[in-house]
């Protein structure tokens, strides 16, 4: 396993990063699902949606059987 090394920022290269973080969220974000969603095929939008049924049923068991 790798370990990670910290790095030490300079308070103004650490506050621009983070100000770029912040706007990146906030434009594609918001439209990000809804423009995917656009994207995909009817099939394709389905057999998303029944992965995400398999898991939730799983998640279900897995609490049942505690």
């Amino acid at each position: 396993m790798r370990r990670r090394v910290k790095v030490r920022l300079k308070p103004a290269v650490r506050e621009y990063l983070r100000q770029l973080g912040a706007r990146g969220g906030k434009a594609g974000g918001p439209k990000g699902g809804k423009a995917r969603a656009e994207k995909l095929t009817a099939q394709q939008r389905s057999q998303i949606a029944r992965r995400a049924a398999r898991a939730r049923w799983a998640k279900a068991r897995k609490r049942q059987a505690k």
